[in-house]
């Protein structure tokens, strides 16, 4: 996630982690003992230049693709999900 955020993640103690992207707010991440069961209660949406290079980066840290990359006149997503379900979208214009 760092070069995604570009930032640096930080791993704290009780499995706590959190990236300071520049210019923005910080992302903190905890862990929780229950499995993913249903939908994400939040989903994130990450604006890259492409979406396609991103998935592919978030593919070679364990990342999946949930379907094919949507594209309108709007631009193109890819949902993507992290090793344990967890559901994000890389977002291009």
């Amino acid at each position: 996630m760092g070069g995604a955020a570009r930032g640096e993640p930080v791993d704290r103690a009780r499995g706590w982690s959190h990236v300071d992207p520049p210019g923005f707010v910080r992302l903190a991440f905890q862990p929780v003992p229950e499995a993913k069961t249903v939908k994400n209660r939040l989903h994130l949406d990450l604006e890259v230049a492409a979406a396609g290079p991103a998935a592919a980066g978030a593919e070679e840290l364990g990342a999946t693709r949930v379907g094919a990359e949507v594209r309108d006149e709007q631009g193109a997503f890819q949902v993507m999900a992290d090793p344990e379900g967890n559901e994000f979208c890389f977002v291009s214009p």
